[in-house]
């Protein structure tokens, strides 16, 4: 059953869930903000629907205690990986219905996705605020070479199954699908938030390597690489770059300025 949400806030949002009985959530131990007395908060080292969250549950019915051991250690190792919280917070209502607010990361807008069970979805590992416990959580690796050239990290955050998974970004969030525009879409790497797994991201270089690629490289402040995506399926951009793309376009701009100082800035 999907769960009812409210989403509140204009610059800086936040979402409130209703908890009905047999509803859960769970989420990164940042993105909590409050919560009715009637809703019990858990902290556990697995992730709904992998290895781990089997093992464990089979250890209770008599399975082995190292398995359960050695597949939490295993998911703990990948969200480590991915920026995550080594634990995440439960969320579940006891006696009626309870109510629980989440937040994202940095200021920004919110959005809901439904999963019907047949299309997954990718997020930036900050993007993620909650998931329905219903949901199948996973860290995808896709390809050291791609995240050190995208600047974006080469893990993401994948989900599957049916449920309510809530996104969060930096600033407004555009929605596009690059089916719309010929199947493909290029984006500053620091732009992206989630995107459907029926889209395939990629990174490619700008151009060939020449002269014109190389003053974009220095001057233009994105690179000489763009992340790709490749599909028909929605996929969500933020207006606020990730704090380290921030970060390098300060000090390419501070490098540009002192460039137009010339021989002003000795004196």
């Amino acid at each position: 059953m999907t769960i009812a949400t409210k989403v509140t806030g204009e610059f800086a949002q936040h979402v409130t869930m209703q908890l009905d009985d047999g509803q859960s959530v769970f989420s990164d131990a940042k993105k909590f903000r409050w919560k009715t007395t009637n809703v019990k908060m858990e902290t556990r080292l697995t992730t709904p629907g992998g290895a781990a969250d089997d093992a464990n549950q089979q250890s209770k019915k008599g399975g082995g205690l190292l398995k359960a051991a050695l597949s939490t250690a295993t998911e703990v190792a990948k969200r480590a990986l991915a920026g995550q919280s080594l634990a995440f917070q439960w969320f579940s209502p006891t006696g009626g219905s309870g109510l629980v607010t989440m937040a994202g990361e940095v200021p920004g807008q919110i959005k809901i996705v439904e999963l019907d069970g047949k299309t997954g979805w990718f997020t930036e590992s900050r993007a993620f605020v909650c998931g329905e416990s219903s949901l199948k959580y996973d860290i995808s690796f896709n390809g050291f070479n791609q995240g050190r050239r995208s600047r974006n990290g080469f893990i993401l955050e994948h989900f599957t199954g049916k449920g309510t998974l809530v996104i969060g970004g930096g600033g407004t969030l555009l929605e596009l699908n690059p089916a719309d525009y010929g199947g493909k879409i290029q984006v500053h790497g620091g732009a992206v938030v989630a995107f459907a797994d029926s889209v395939t991201f990629g990174v490619e270089m700008v151009g060939g390597f020449n002269a014109a690629t190389m003053m974009t490289a220095v001057f233009g402040g994105s690179g000489l690489n763009l992340v790709t995506l490749t599909g028909d399926g929605p996929v969500f951009l933020q207006a606020t770059l990730h704090q380290e793309f921030e970060d390098d376009e300060r000090d390419n701009e501070q490098t540009r300025s002192s460039g137009r100082e010339g021989l002003l800035s000795n004196l």
